[in-house]
């Protein structure tokens, strides 16, 4: 089976767009085959959204990790109006996002990147929405190389639903981090996971 997090050129393109709205904006994403939620804005990554812009004067440089067709960090690109880079390792995911910055006329930046690879710069905030299905390793490879790309105090923050190991992620992050449980909904937790 081909997941989102693997590139398969073979793989058909069947494009579709999706509709988003946060904040009184509408936003317009291309998605396609071979990356995550194709055919909807997904409920995780929304709550993910909708939680950090609660917090939203203490952010000025953002990363998204595994940042597929770009919701999370093109919204957050264009309500917080400062610094966005996104990263996949999924090639059409970050095509994706180059016609999704240019459709929603986003300042925000694209590269492909097997998690931090190509990542040289350090942040104020680092999100994700991890690809669980990917395995362990690559999860915690995600949660524990943020700490060396954020900057003192900054903050990552990623959702995780309940049945895919909330708990143990929790008290995996905690050995880094200062770890709250920011939302809980429908068996999603936002979690925020300080460096200090």
């Amino acid at each position: 089976m081909e997941h989102y997090f693997t590139n398969n050129p073979n793989l058909k393109s069947e494009l579709r767009k999706l509709v988003f709205k946060c904040q009184d904006k509408e936003f317009t994403f291309f998605s396609d085959n071979g990356v995550f939620s194709k055919d909807k804005i997904d409920y995780g990554s929304n709550l993910l959204i909708n939680s950090i812009l609660k917090y939203k004067d203490k952010y000025l440089h953002t990363l998204d990790v595994g940042c597929g067709y770009g919701l999370i960090g093109i919204t957050l690109n264009m309500i917080l109006k400062h610094d966005v880079l996104m990263v996949d390792v999924n090639k059409r995911a970050v095509h994706l996002t180059e016609m999704n910055i240019d459709k929603n006329n986003s300042s925000a930046k694209v590269i492909e990147s097997n998690i931090y690879e190509n990542v040289e710069d350090k942040y104020d905030l680092i999100v994700t929405n991890p690809p669980i299905r990917a395995g362990k390793n690559v999860v915690y490879n995600i949660l524990d190389g943020a700490y060396e790309h954020l900057e003192d105090n900054g903050e990552l923050w990623l959702v995780i639903r309940k049945e895919q190991g909330a708990k143990s992620t929790i008290e995996h992050l905690k050995l880094r981090y200062q770890v709250d449980v920011i939302e809980k909904s429908k068996g999603f937790y936002i979690l925020r996971a300080k460096k200090s």
